[in-house]
């Protein structure tokens, strides 16, 4: 049994038919995406970006519950604390991937089918193809644990229309099912139950196109009929998240939820103060400077402000809060908006020098 399909491994590579397939395969934990996983998925990527027989690239997750929920953020935490290159090399290797994903010369089809963030995000959202269904949910929760929405979160989220991507990546807030089609990072939304007979045709496409894979992909997205009639969660909402979300510092951002004091806004409020304040000034820092840069920009920029994260303090506390002790309080450092100086901010974004992520 090659060590590529054997059943316990992290992450299973196979070739069916025309397609690559990217299974993985840790649902007990969610499919969260390890250090070990990104070393083998790139190389095949690559691989088959290369193979004349390969003519599209399906990655899935396996259990049912999950896509990927994440990177494996604990051993991360563990390596920066005793200066482990890990700290570094995760996300360096990650955004490498990332980066892949987001140039595949091979149609790139994602079945984020359950629960998809963080790195699971970042295995998804920049393909080609992206497949929602009714289990979908979504979010980029960083901010929560001291970090920022990463694997060009500084890309994608800023081109979502209007501020919704703001929203998103300071609030964590979550999308399910097919509204993470009408949010525009999925491009198509298929039930869960179809997803075996999806794939099957995906793999019996003789020779296929871009074009006869997104036509595959129209034709059960529009026979999808749940939640059809359902109104995007935010649309009641988008005038306020546009006009709110749209300021230019995240003091301004509190002012003006404060100021508008409707019970929408009250709750946006409640939620950014149990974030971050490094890491919320961080993404409103990280998504405006991202709107105007190429996805390779992106991805040396949030390098950077990975390693801020490792060198500082909010990330360990963020993770002993949410992921060891799970007490849910953590106490950050700095605790105030006010006291993220500029200066400070700056820092995070200065350039690594010969440590600076080369894509």
């Amino acid at each position: 049994m090659s060590k590529q399909t054997d059943s316990t491994a992290e992450v299973l590579l196979e070739k069916r038919g025309g397609a690559g397939i990217i299974t993985l395969n840790r649902p007990k934990v969610l499919n969260a995406l390890t250090f070990s996983m990104i070393q083998q998925i790139y190389p095949q990527i690559k691989t088959w970006e290369q193979d004349p027989e390969t003519f599209l690239i399906i990655i899935k997750g396996t259990g049912g519950k999950a896509f990927c929920a994440g990177g494996d953020i604990r051993a991360i935490a563990d390596a920066g604390k005793v200066g482990d290159r890990l700290a570094h090399d995760f996300f360096r290797e990650e955004y490498i991937l990332n980066n892949a994903i987001g140039t595949c010369k091979k149609p790139y089809v994602a079945l984020i089918d359950g629960i998809t963030m963080g790195g699971g995000v970042g295995l998804s959202v920049h393909g080609h193809f992206r497949v929602a269904t009714e289990k979908t949910l979504f979010a980029m929760p960083e901010t929560a644990i001291g970090l920022f929405p990463d694997v060009g979160g500084g890309y994608f989220l800023p081109r979502l229309s209007g501020k919704i991507g703001y929203y998103l990546a300071l609030t964590g807030f979550r999308l399910k099912g097919r509204d993470v089609l009408k949010a525009g990072i999925a491009t198509h939304f298929v039930e869960s139950e179809k997803l075996p007979a999806l794939e099957k045709d995906l793999i019996a496409l003789k020779s296929p196109s871009t074009e006869n894979i997104a036509d595959l992909l129209n034709s059960y997205h529009v026979k999808s009929k749940v939640d059809q009639e359902k109104e995007f969660v935010l649309d009641e909402h988008m005038e306020k998240i546009n006009s709110l979300f749209s300021a230019n510092s995240m003091e301004e951002i509190v002012k003006k939820l404060k100021q508008d004091g409707s019970p929408f806004a009250l709750k946006q409020l409640e939620t950014i103060n149990k974030m971050s304040p490094t890491s919320l000034k961080m993404t409103l820092r990280q998504l405006r400077e991202g709107a105007s840069m190429s996805l390779q920009d992106v991805f040396t920029m949030e390098y950077r402000l990975s390693q801020a994260c490792m060198r500082g303090h909010d990330f360990y506390e963020g993770v002993r809060a949410v992921l060891i002790d799970k007490d849910q309080s953590p106490r950050w450092k700095p605790a105030a908006l006010e006291e993220v100086s500029d200066e400070f901010l700056d820092d995070c974004f200065k350039p690594l020098g010969n440590n600076d992520l080369k894509l």
